[in-house]
């Protein structure tokens, strides 16, 4: 009894410990709530470039003008994503599928340059080869680049002088700094995200059955 009336005579009292009950599950909600909202964007983002990815390969028109739905993963594909990095990057959906990721985590940067040297390696132009080289620097290397990634000093000092005379292997340092950061940080996350543990549950989109 003495305890309870110690407990009103506080200023604030139990009015006091029901609002900072109040507070806390107001804030779980809203934490609730965001994390659904992330996920919902997610989906959107994902089914974006499933269908931008499959676009070109896998629409075909029929002799009635109809297209056929788009493939998608089916839960053992999507399980070989797991096995290593290369496996992902090397499947165009899981390619897809990362990137969405990436973009939910604001680093997209990492794959695109990433990707912009997997090209800039098979341009076989010398005048080609110098002008990409000199926009993946602007797009990716430079201070206060748009899409600037986080390389060291020194590295970026190399290659603003290695793309005076371009060569293949004029990014070859930034990209395997760039591999590594996505194979060590993003890649253990999007395999723990929620929605790829769904995709490997989920049953795959097949193609509308086709005439004979």
């Amino acid at each position: 009894m003495q305890s309870a009336m110690l407990l009103a005579l506080r200023p604030g009292g139990r009015h006091s410990e029901r609002g900072g009950r109040r507070r806390g599950e107001l804030e779980e909600a809203e934490k609730g709530r965001m994390k659904r909202t992330i996920i919902k964007d997610w989906k959107k983002r994902l089914s974006y470039f499933l269908q931008n990815s499959s676009a070109s390969s896998n629409v075909k028109a029929n002799k009635g003008g109809k297209h056929h739905a788009y493939f998608r993963p089916s839960p053992e594909e999507a399980r070989l994503w797991s096995e290593a990095f290369d496996e992902l990057l090397a499947n165009k959906y899981g390619l897809a599928a990362f990137r969405a990721f990436l973009k939910s985590e604001f680093c997209e940067e990492n794959i695109e340059f990433w990707l912009a040297c997997e090209d800039f390696k098979k341009t076989k132009s010398p005048q080609k080869l110098t002008s990409k080289a000199k926009k993946i620097y602007n797009d990716f290397i430079e201070k206060e680049a748009p899409k600037e990634i986080n390389i060291d000093f020194q590295t970026k000092n190399t290659i603003a002088q290695n793309i005076q005379e371009a060569t293949h292997t004029c990014f070859s340092a930034a990209q395997k700094r760039v591999y590594s950061l996505m194979e060590n940080n993003s890649y253990p996350r999007f395999l723990e995200s929620e929605f790829y543990q769904e995709l490997c549950k989920k049953t795959p989109i097949t193609r509308a059955a086709q005439g004979t």
